[in-house]
């Protein structure tokens, strides 16, 4: 899934100055301190009270604890919090508009300087410009650390102008600068070593062991998507697991205990509850179960039909009845989405796929074609183009002459002009309305760029992601592709509908609980319930009640499968995803609403799954008005702008899938498919020696029988 490097470059503002000794006191001493808490409590009230000793030391620590405080300078809730008596509220607004004005210019500045240094690294992967880049992230940190401890000083909880107080209000809560300056370039390094191991690694292939050059990008994918032997698609999909996983298990333990650290500094419990600050929901986790409960209905049915399907193409051997599926079968490598399988496991196979990539290689596309044609949509409903900027600066093709980060991403440098995108695009359907995505980033980017920096990011991360894939949904209609000569056949007949459907179904629905168990993972890890000793098998637990999926291979803990995904050892938070496909959805009711292409009252109105609001300029300068908003304001008002709702809500992605869902119900009764899954079969123990034994052991039955 593609990035909005937006949250990887922003300056974080600091706390502590690079002189402090902040590694004599243990992090898991530390504990958070709510906003709005009265006092403040530096160490967990952890002691025995009947242990005098104990609490001697105790005692001492605190003292220890308050004199650290002092020498920081770093004020008390209180006195944050306590109104400026000697000033008058006429020079408190002029104080905190002069504040802002010289802060932002800070901001900006530093955070353009970080982005270049980033840039310069992911599309260059080489040592000079990681120097480079972690010493551009230090030096931003001691320039902000000043910053933090001026906004902790001002007494801006008293400004009557709410937009001010948010903007204090994101300026006080710290990222991992907060760290110590040893612990922050440890930090920093860390994250950039495992994102050199996971975009500079090798394989060997299947057939011919002596070539070892098959990078993830565009190799592995490739046969992920086209091959459909499943002992190949096995071998791919264990070596991809050593050459990544495997070497970066010790880097992530490590990264999570920086991290954590980083967010008790913060004053949150732990990396999770610092990661949930951005959604402003007091009960984040619950709602995004809520919302799964939801849908879960219809995953359980689509499936249980693919399922029936790929036990139809490779046997019952291989794929049971009632168990999960294999991981190495459904054309993706981490099985976040199925699409790739949609060719034999397609409802009505005599209907036209649509799938519009051999046209596109037919038509002479290349990248920068599939760029100016997602752009050409942005323009028709009145968004802006793209700077000529982007055109100059972005990497829309894979380099030959050197190591980059692959991973699709949009870039934005603070400076209101320079935007980019780099990718390694691929001539086919999916790059094509991944462009889509990444180019809804930088509108986001344009449409918010006269905002204050610190607002300069969506209204939640979600929403982010959001943009771009509002307007594939829009872009991959056999309507709209038939108008831009892509399609010849745009048939809305049952069959047509449901296997257009079928197919949006195997990204859109299928990629919800993997979305879910990759920050349900991390959070149980940031919250110590998953510790290294048992990563593994944790992952496999929850990949196996989520998306009812099994390794094609019994699992240990000396494999690390989490770390063969991009955004865990990228330091990337992935429920912005699930958020984004939940919204959009939200979002792309509203706009056909809005384009008068559809009626919810009417049942003879063009159904949602079927609107296209390509070049209808009532729809995109509704959208307008909530990008131009960026954080500005919380996300529901964001919301509420577009929808005229305030909460997240599934019902918009349940009607566009109806037909589907029905279509799915019915046929599974006719089958009589088992709907769910039995315990799977692949185990997952603590080393790769029990794996040893157990297979030495299960040999020597076999002669013996």
């Amino acid at each position: 899934m593609a990035d909005n490097k937006n949250d990887k470059t922003k300056v974080d503002l600091g706390l502590l100055e690079e002189d402090d000794e902040f590694e004599e006191f243990p992090a898991e001493d530390w504990t958070a301190v709510d906003e709005d808490n009265e006092d403040i409590s530096v160490w967990e009230d952890n002691w025995d009270d009947d242990d005098v000793e104990d609490d001697f030391n105790q005692q001492l620590r605190l003292l220890v604890a308050a004199c650290v405080v002092l020498a920081w300078g770093i004020p008390t809730p209180e006195e944050a919090k306590a109104p400026d008596a000697s000033k008058e509220p006429e020079d408190l607004l002029k104080r905190a508009t002069e504040f802002l004005s010289r802060v932002d210019k800070q901001y900006a500045e530093w955070s353009n300087k970080q982005s270049l240094a980033e840039w310069d690294y992911a599309s260059d992967l080489n040592s000079d410009k990681l120097a480079k880049k972690l010493n551009v992230s230090l030096e931003a940190a001691r320039i902000q650390k000043s910053i933090w401890t001026e906004v902790n000083a001002f007494p801006w909880k008293n400004l009557k102008d709410a937009g001010m107080r948010r903007q204090f209000l994101k300026l006080s809560v710290l990222g991992p600068a907060a760290l110590p300056e040893d612990l922050h370039r440890e930090y920093e390094k860390i994250i950039s070593d495992m994102e050199n191991i996971y975009s500079t690694a090798k394989i060997c292939d299947y057939k011919n062991k002596n070539k070892c050059d098959l990078a993830l990008e565009p190799e592995l994918t490739e046969r992920l998507m086209e091959s459909r032997d499943p002992e190949e698609l096995k071998y791919i999909w264990v070596q991809w697991r050593k050459a990544t996983g495997e070497k970066v298990k010790k880097l992530y333990a490590r990264y999570v205990e920086l991290s954590n650290m980083a967010a008790r500094l913060n004053n949150y419990s732990d990396n999770a509850a610092y990661w949930m600050k951005d959604y402003e929901v007091d009960a984040f986790p619950e709602e995004i179960e809520k919302l799964w409960q939801e849908l879960k209905p219809f995953y359980l049915q689509l499936h249980a039909y693919v399922r029936r399907e790929l036990r139809k193409k490779y046997g019952e051997d291989i794929i049971s009845k009632d168990g999960p599926i294999p991981a190495h079968l459904l054309g993706n490598m981490w099985a976040q989405t199925w699409s790739n399988i949609a060719d034999f496991t397609i409802p009505y196979p005599g209907k036209q796929l649509p799938d519009v990539s051999n046209a596109m290689v037919e038509q002479g596309y290349n990248a920068t074609k599939i760029f100016r044609v997602a752009e050409d949509f942005f323009t028709s409903i009145n968004l802006t183009a793209m700077p000529d900027f982007f055109w100059e600066r972005s990497i829309l093709e894979k380099q030959k002459d050197r190591e980059m980060i692959c991973h699709a991403s949009a870039w934005d440098f603070y400076d209101g002009q320079d935007f980019r995108i780099k990718q390694c695009t691929r001539i086919n359907m999916e790059d094509l309305m991944t462009a889509h995505h990444e180019m809804g980033h930088v509108e986001y980017y344009l449409q918010y760029k006269n905002q204050p920096t610190v607002f300069k990011e969506g209204a939640n991360p979600g929403f982010h992601e959001a943009v771009g894939d509002v307007i594939a949904l829009s872009a991959s209609t056999p309507s709209h592709l038939k108008s831009i000569n892509l399609l010849k056949d745009d048939a809305t007949d049952k069959e047509a509908i449901i296997n257009h459907l079928y197919t949006k179904g195997l990204d859109k629905i299928v990629f919800l609980p993997f979305a879910y168990m990759m920050d349900k993972w991390r959070w149980n890890v940031f919250q110590g319930q998953v510790t290294p000793d048992n990563y593994n098998c944790n992952w496999w637990d929850l990949i196996e009640s989520f998306q009812g999926i099994e390794a094609p291979v019994d699992r240990s803990e000396d494999d690390f499968d989490p770390g063969a995904k991009y955004h865990i050892i990228a330091d990337v938070e992935y429920i912005r995803y699930y958020v984004s496909f939940i919204v959009q959805f939200q979002f792309h009711k509203a706009l056909c609403i809005e384009a008068k292409q559809y009626d919810p009252q009417n049942p003879n109105s063009k159904p949602l799954h079927q609107c296209d609001i390509y070049n209808n300029k009532a729809a995109g300068n509704l959208l307008k008005s909530m990008l131009e908003l960026g954080s500005s304001k919380p996300w529901q008002d964001a919301m509420e702008k577009i929808t005229g709702q305030r909460n997240m809500d599934t019902a918009g992605l349940l009607e566009y899938f109806k037909p589907l869902t029905d279509w799915l119900t019915e046929e599974n009764k006719k089958t009589n498919e088992y709907i769910g899954w039995k315990p799977r079969a692949k185990q997952c123990v603590q080393t790769r020696s029990e794996l040893e034994v157990a297979e030495a052991t299960e040999t020597i039955k076999v002669i013996e029988e």
